[in-house]
């Protein structure tokens, strides 16, 4: 029984880390960046 305890958690961890780098190899990082530098710039009252 503690043998199937790890097996989904371990394949959510793979199908997390698959999509970080599906993410980073799209360039999507950048996207995610600019968006945070703008919501930030707006609360602050610059932007």
């Amino acid at each position: 029984m503690k043998r199937k305890t790890w097996i989904i958690p371990s394949c959510f961890l793979i199908a997390g880390f698959l999509m970080i780098v599906l993410g980073i190899s799209r360039g999507e990082h950048h996207t995610v960046l600019e968006k945070a530098i703008k919501i930030c710039l707006e609360c602050i009252g610059i932007g």
